[in-house]
């Protein structure tokens, strides 16, 4: 997810520093690749992961530029998001399946980690100041990314899980009803229509998340309207999202994960998953991440040793560290109720 307020000056300095570093070591993005265990998987089933989606289950696609203040995800860094704890419960390595480089330019790599922060279900890029400065006008939106996929793999199989989750940022950027709403619709139909592509192109195991409840993130809370606007568009996308996989035949076929639903209740018994803070602060410390973006996070920018883990929010919209690992323990345990795995 990405909220579209403006920022500005960082550009210049993240690249002084990235040369200092690239010419002393040489670079340091992370390796490509997606390979299977050879022992037994904690999920009892070997799985290639693919995922597909925004800043909520991006990898790595920035890491070659964010690393440098020791960030690279939108959490908190160097912690993992939900969709590397799931591959690894099912004895994979998810990787980016592009990274950006040093010219501003997307670049393949041999990951299926296909998820960018920053992408819409299937509108161009339309970035905000911040990433325009940091990584240009580069994302993929979801469709984009399946195509990229089928391009360079022709089709899925039965021993991969695919894992979407998308439409936040068609939320976040759609503005305020009645206006927002056809925005919102039509952005869910369409992802309905991919996920059917993607059954259709071979996929036997894949995972569908809704749009979490963005009305109760820290944004979302601070807003003017306490949150009112994104929880409305939130329930709508999510309704129409589940019309849609109705109408494209897809009930039985996919896993749909209620995130919205969990990130509610999760919320509200925050003391009782083991968070000290809910929803109402967050972890990175905006005083010394560089603005305030959890893609820029890491300990030293925390605002305490260990609130990758009693924090909930990194910053006012992404996940903890903590929280996405909650999340891949709920995603799995919907998944083994599905019969795969355990």
């Amino acid at each position: 997810m990405r909220h579209t307020r403006t920022r500005t000056g960082i550009r210049h300095a993240i690249s002084a520093v990235l040369i200092a570093v690239l010419t002393a070591c040489g670079g340091g993005s992370d390796s490509g690749g997606s390979g299977s265990s050879s022992s037994a998987p904690a999920g009892g089933v070997a799985l290639q992961v693919v995922a597909f989606g925004d800043s909520l289950s991006d990898v790595g696609t920035y890491a070659p530029i964010a690393s440098v203040v020791g960030g690279g995800r939108f959490t908190t860094n160097p912690g993992q998001v939900w969709t590397q704890d799931v591959a690894q419960y099912y004895g994979d390595t998810l990787t980016a399946a592009f990274t950006i480089d040093l010219g501003h330019e997307l670049k393949p790599q041999s990951g299926l980690g296909y998820a960018q922060g920053g992408s819409t279900v299937a509108t161009p890029a339309d970035q905000n100041q911040f990433l325009t400065d940091v990584i240009g006008d580069v994302e993929m939106p979801v469709n984009q990314q399946i195509s990229s996929y089928l391009s360079a793999h022709g089709s899925f199989n039965s021993n991969q899980l695919v894992l979407v989750w998308a439409g936040a940022n068609d939320v976040l950027r759609a503005g305020s009803p009645p206006a927002a709403n056809t925005t919102v619709q039509t952005a869910a139909t369409t992802l309905a229509q991919l996920v059917a592509k993607i059954v259709q192109s071979g996929a036997t195991h894949v995972v569908v998340v809704n749009v979490p409840n963005i009305g109760l993130s820290p944004d979302g809370i601070k807003s003017s309207d306490g949150g009112g606007n994104f929880t409305q568009l939130s329930q709508l996308f999510n309704a129409t999202l589940t019309s849609g996989l109705q109408a494209n035949g897809l009930q039985g076929k996919v896993i749909v994960i209620d995130s919205y639903t969990w990130t509610t209740q999760t919320i509200a018994n925050f003391k009782a998953n083991g968070f000290t803070v809910s929803n109402t602060g967050q972890a990175c410390d905006p005083s010394k991440t560089p603005h305030d973006t959890s893609l820029l996070c890491s300990p030293a920018t925390y605002v305490s040793s260990n609130a990758d883990q009693t924090y909930m929010f990194a910053d006012d919209l992404h996940p903890t560290t903590r929280m996405h690992a909650l999340f891949a323990q709920y995603v799995e345990q919907q998944i083994a109720a599905s019969g795969l795995g355990h």
